[in-house]
């Protein structure tokens, strides 16, 4: 089966749905990334932040970081290739990108599970 990369900007914590105030797209998102994995896509994340090596050993991201600045970021690779930067991208792209086949539209709010409280992620460490 395919493998997703996302290489996120600098956050607090991992999906960055955390804290007082939550962007719905990051939400959404992870939302995304939960449904593919639940459809056997093998889905890693990492942040700037928490794992700026990984960001460096990525020759397609560090390519795109080193041209397009922070910019860049995030940024998805589908099976080694980079396929976007700079935004994260919909459900539909991203089932297109691995080769499922949607059954049906997606709303918007497709996978969204209730958001952790202020402070409750990130292992009760507070950082967010």
């Amino acid at each position: 089966m395919a493998s997703v990369e996302v290489f996120d900007p600098a956050m607090c914590c991992s999906t960055g749905v955390c804290g007082p105030s939550v962007d719905p797209a990051l939400a959404r998102f992870a939302g995304d990334l939960e449904w593919l994995a639940g459809q056997g896509v093998t889905v890693a994340r990492a942040t700037l932040s928490q794992e700026p090596e990984k960001f460096i050993a990525c020759a397609p991201v560090h390519e795109a970081v080193n041209t397009q600045g922070e910019e860049a970021l995030p940024a998805l690779l589908v099976d080694g290739l980079l396929r976007s930067t700079g935004r994260y991208p919909g459900r539909a792209e991203l089932a297109g990108w691995v080769g499922i086949t949607l059954s049906q539209p997606v709303p918007v709010a497709a996978g969204i599970r209730e958001l952790p409280q202020a402070g409750s992620c990130c292992g009760g460490t507070g950082c967010c």
